[in-house]
């Protein structure tokens, strides 16, 4: 099994980034395969809407192209975003817009597969929420299983406010969210 974690913040050593590898550390811990993915500084240029995609591929070459086989591959897929006015970052909108070629065209590639959000703002309620609905949305349009963290905190996902290695709460839910989606990668696997 193996859980891609993709960074949308235009910060790779940031509070997204902490909480992404804190995240990935404990799936780690609980014997899953995972990699991370930083979209800072990557060259991925907006959706077009040309809709080339309905005949299979996206043509657009740039950064996003080596991104397609890795999500393909993986069984969990982790998005983390900064709050950017109460939603993804950029990056991370513009990262998702060109996963449309995996639901064209009666394809839905990434069906079945297990999603989880991290959100990173700078208050308590500085947008969190809405950011991993954000997240969940796309996660349900792509056909997978969306995840939160669960009891005792029970957020849509994972919620850092302020200084990630600060957050005693937020690292609490970013815990959770990835023993819950180890959780679910092996009740899948055992179907």
């Amino acid at each position: 099994m193996k859980v891609v974690g993709i960074n949308g913040s235009p910060h790779p050593r940031g509070n997204t980034a902490q909480a992404l590898g804190f995240a990935l550390e404990v799936l780690e811990r609980e014997g899953i395969e995972t990699e991370g993915v930083s979209l800072a500084g990557k060259a991925i240029a907006p959706c077009d809407g040309c809709f080339a995609c309905r005949r299979g591929a996206c043509h657009i070459q740039d950064d996003m192209t080596p991104l397609y086989d890795l999500l393909r591959g993986c069984d969990g897929l982790i998005l983390a975003s900064p709050v950017y006015m109460g939603l993804v970052s950029g990056q991370m909108k513009v990262f998702m817009d060109r996963t449309v070629v995996f639901r064209t065209a009666g394809r839905f590639e990434l069906s079945g597969k297990v999603g989880a959000g991290i959100a990173c703002g700078g208050f308590r309620n500085g947008g969190q929420e809405l950011t991993l609905q954000c997240m969940h949305t796309y996660f349900l349009q792509q056909d997978m299983f969306a995840i939160a963290d669960g009891p005792r905190f029970s957020h849509s996902g994972a919620a850092i406010a302020g200084s990630t290695r600060e957050d005693e709460v937020g690292l609490a839910t970013v815990e959770n969210l990835a023993r819950r989606m180890a959780q679910a990668l092996r009740q899948l696997a055992a179907r």
